[in-house]
């Protein structure tokens, strides 16, 4: 499934004009003449741009259904938090805490630590903040249920009592 050569001189061209710096100045000859020689290494864009393709199938296909699940988890545990914290609804509480724990939070670590593909220093910024909010949701959301679980007894004891 590679790009005809074609496209793919196309969107090279195209990525080397619109993501690089393309000032107005060009060096002078002497530094063209001490360059000549020296063998150019692709820049880190260009670089991730002629990796992905190398990649095997079934391991973009991975990626790719990482990136989706991390999606469609991320919009249910939004629903599942905002119901379960302001209308004090234990099991959607619940199911919040438990997505985040068994599935966002691996799925966080598998895109932090997977070394399979070069991953930017932002893309690595972002997991780790991402990754340490998930940690820090899940420890204050198990203490928040627990909270929640004894209040609840203590409501329905109370009930059984009226």
């Amino acid at each position: 499934m590679d790009l005809p050569e074609a496209l793919r001189r196309r969107l090279e061209d195209f990525s080397r004009t619109v993501l690089f710096n393309q000032s107005g100045t060009q060096p002078c000859a002497e530094e063209n003449d001490a360059q000549a020689g020296a063998v150019e290494s692709p820049p880190p864009d260009v670089a991730v741009l002629q990796h992905y393709p190398a990649l095997p199938d079934y391991y973009k296909f991975i990626l790719v259904t990482v990136l989706i699940l991390m999606t469609l988890i991320e919009a249910i545990r939004l629903f599942l938090g905002y119901a379960g914290n302001l209308q004090e609804k234990v099991p959607e509480l619940a199911g919040f805490w438990l997505l985040s724990t068994l599935l966002q939070f691996p799925l966080i670590l598998f895109q932090l630590f997977n070394e399979a593909i070069l991953i930017q220093p932002l893309e690595r910024g972002v997991h780790i903040v991402l990754s340490m909010f998930i940690l820090t949701q899940a420890l204050y959301g198990f203490l928040a249920l627990r909270d929640m679980v004894r209040h609840t007894r203590r409501q329905f004891h109370l009930q059984q009592f009226d």
